[in-house]
């Protein structure tokens, strides 16, 4: 895939910093406390992850005013309203009308208030590892402890934070995050990042909202409590919210397959995330897929629909293969709509007869 492209913009005196790649409709990521374009783009696993997405969009990615490349201004504050502007200035610097928003981490409560304040810029939007107040992912006494470890002891508070954002890294992959960190950002300037995650606060914008968002989170996420991500879900009007095993932070550690899956999902691509560069599928890992699950005669059915099918023929309720292929209910339920008509099912229990038939079972 072609190499990034990094423009700038302005917006209120303070310049932005952004990147395009990947084609299709545009897809702007927002969020994470500490970016920097050019650092993040020379990390494996976040550019396999990008990329991933930019075979199907456009990714456009920005470094939040106040840090990477965009660090030449004030320190972060946290003001939710100048955020909204800076990503809005973004958005038209890319010359989008609508885009799809991913908001992830402290970057979920700017993508609730961008999409509360523009709600006609926003074609489809989905938030990972988010939060509603900034102020309930921890506490007061945690909060200041981690602030102050940061800005007094940058190396240990990097070491600090590595154990917390991505726990499944192992020692070469922390060391490496550790060095990242340290030179995307100076001690103050990720003391005031962190800072503005905790101020955030949308409780009060999160009606204002677009219905229909989407929500994932990890399970045993270290950095932002499961409960955060499910109290966004509540909170939000005609939301889904959607539970994935795992305890890293960042969406490119861990079992970013499965991220990417639901992600692109949500953004109307079945069957998009190809295992990233370096990594088996998942047969070949011996986890989730079972070789008797591709049809011997696949016949009018999809890849999707084919493992729809083996999953109602197990017994499973749609509810549970939702969770099972980290899909959301709705499509489920169209999936299964598809394979009863396609096949002329009646009933699920005529599911397990084609199923045999098909030898899926």
């Amino acid at each position: 895939m072609a190499e990034q492209r990094i423009r700038f913009t302005a917006e209120g005196g303070r310049r932005i910093a952004w990147a395009s790649s990947g084609s299709g409709p545009p897809l702007v990521l927002s969020g994470f406390w500490m970016s920097h374009l050019e650092l993040n783009w020379r990390d494996p696993r976040f550019r396999a992850y990008v990329e991933t997405l930019g075979r199907h969009r456009t990714v456009i990615r920005y470094d939040l005013p106040g840090t990477g490349l965009s660090a030449d201004g004030p320190l972060p504050e946290g003001d939710l309203d100048e955020e909204v502007a800076a990503l809005a200035a973004v958005v038209d610097a890319a010359g989008a009308e609508r885009v799809d928003l991913f908001a992830g981490s402290s970057g979920a409560p700017i993508g609730v208030a961008f999409a509360a304040a523009h709600p006609e810029r926003v074609r489809r939007l989905s938030f990972y590892g988010g939060y509603v107040s900034g102020t309930a992912i921890a506490d007061e006494r945690s909060r200041k402890a981690i602030v102050g470890l940061v800005r007094d002891h940058w190396g240990l508070g990097s070491r600090a934070l590595a154990d917390v954002f991505i726990p499944s890294a192992g020692a070469a992959e922390r060391e490496a995050f550790v060095e990242f960190q340290r030179r995307a950002s100076s001690a103050d300037r990720a003391a005031a990042s962190l800072e503005a995650v905790y101020r955030f606060d949308v409780s009060d914008r999160l009606d204002q909202v677009p219905p229909g968002a989407v929500v994932l989170h990890r399970r045993h996420d270290r950095a932002i409590p499961f409960e955060r991500g499910r109290e966004l879900a509540a909170g939000l009007p005609d939301a889904t919210f959607v539970a994935l095993e795992g305890d890293d932070h960042f969406p490119w550690f861990g079992d970013p397959e499965a991220l990417l899956s639901a992600s692109l999902e949500v953004l109307g691509v079945e069957d998009g995330a190809a295992p990233l560069p370096g990594r088996a599928p998942e047969a070949e890992r011996g986890t989730a897929a079972d070789p008797r699950s591709a049809p011997s005669d696949p016949g009018d059915l999809t890849r999707r629909e084919t493992e729809v099918l083996t999953l109602i023929a197990a017994g499973l309720s749609d509810r549970e293969i939702a969770e099972r292929l980290v899909l959301s209910p709705h499509t489920v339920h169209r999936h299964v709509a598809n394979v009863r008509t396609k096949l002329g099912l009646p009933t699920r229990a005529a599911a397990v007869a084609a199923a045999t038939k098909r030898g899926l079972l």
